[in-house]
């Protein structure tokens, strides 16, 4: 991947948000180390209230996420995938590039770990990155009479929840009719989400701009409903159309709405985009191939 073309169109990093999750940030310690690095470096650090809690660290502190973000030209995100999820999704429409540091397990969306946090503080300060931004999707409908709109980075799903039966969808995309699914949950993912939840469903793995959705029914009665890739521009429309037991929407794995006979669901793509901060050495492939333990050669 060649980085220079991307260097010239990143804006000068002045300030620098802190945000995470609590438990992994209390365990590791990164906090202080971080606002130490970013202070000497002569930039400001300004916190979420989640990388405080019982310590004294100094600095100013904003209790929402938006408003970190509005105030920030980046924001540090300490945790897993799911934290880098859930901060893309409340800090949607800022703009603001989020340099994920993973202090979790896969960590797909991060560039950075908290081992090597100083280093790629400085890989950052020289300019030695590139932002991707990704397209978010969002569902819509109506929830026991009251609507409700769901933004995802990686995936929306439409689940049977804890019943043993399955679930029937009819899902048109582009109001085409394509199928009835009767299965345990349809997966909509996002290129980004295609190593996610999709990927353990038996879906396909999709470079991040490629401009694609994955409809991916988990478990489906009929062995010939495989996953299926349509444009990023298609409208999908999902009618539950049977289940005796709950049924939910959740999107990247948080619980949205719980869904009855009949709900319709809209997803589509979303005007908002999430901008990741991909550190020089951290392409893609290369995130596959030590993520997944794929053999390779850099040749």
């Amino acid at each position: 991947m060649n980085f220079s073309r991307g260097l010239k169109k990143n804006k000068p990093i002045q300030s620098v948000g802190l945000i995470g999750n609590p438990d992994q940030i209390v365990k590791s310690g990164i906090v202080r180390k971080a606002v130490r690095l970013i202070t000497e470096s002569g930039r400001k650090v300004f916190l979420d209230q989640s990388v405080i809690g019982n310590s004294r660290i100094k600095g100013t502190i904003f209790p929402d996420a938006l408003e970190l973000a509005q105030a920030s030209d980046l924001l540090i995100v300490i945790g897993g995938d799911g934290t880098v999820l859930r901060v893309a999704r409340e800090t949607a429409g800022s703009n603001t590039p989020l340099l994920g540091v993973n202090a979790g397990r896969l960590g797909f969306l991060t560039s950075a770990s908290i081992d090597n946090i100083s280093e790629s503080l400085e890989t950052l300060w020289a300019n030695n990155y590139i932002i991707d931004p990704l397209p978010l999707i969002e569902a819509s409908g109506l929830s026991k009479g009251k609507s409700y709109k769901a933004l995802a980075l990686n995936d929306i799903l439409i689940s049977r929840g804890a019943s043993p039966r399955l679930i029937e969808l009819a899902v048109t995309v582009d109001d085409e009719p394509l199928t009835i699914y009767r299965c345990d949950g349809l997966i909509i993912a996002t290129p980004a989400g295609s190593t996610a939840y999709s990927l353990s469903a038996g879906g396909a793995v999709v470079t991040p701009r490629a401009e694609v959705l994955t409809l991916n029914p988990i478990c489906p009665q009929a062995l010939s409903n495989r996953p299926l890739i349509v444009s990023f521009s298609s409208t999908i429309k999902v009618t539950l159309l049977k289940h005796r037991g709950e049924s939910y929407l959740s999107a990247d794995g948080q619980v949205m709405a719980e869904l009855l006979e009949h709900d319709l669901i809209k997803i589509r793509r979303s005007r908002n985009k999430a901008k990741l901060v991909r550190l020089e050495g951290n392409s893609f492939f290369e995130t596959l191939r030590h993520k997944l333990n794929w053999t390779g050669s850099h040749a």
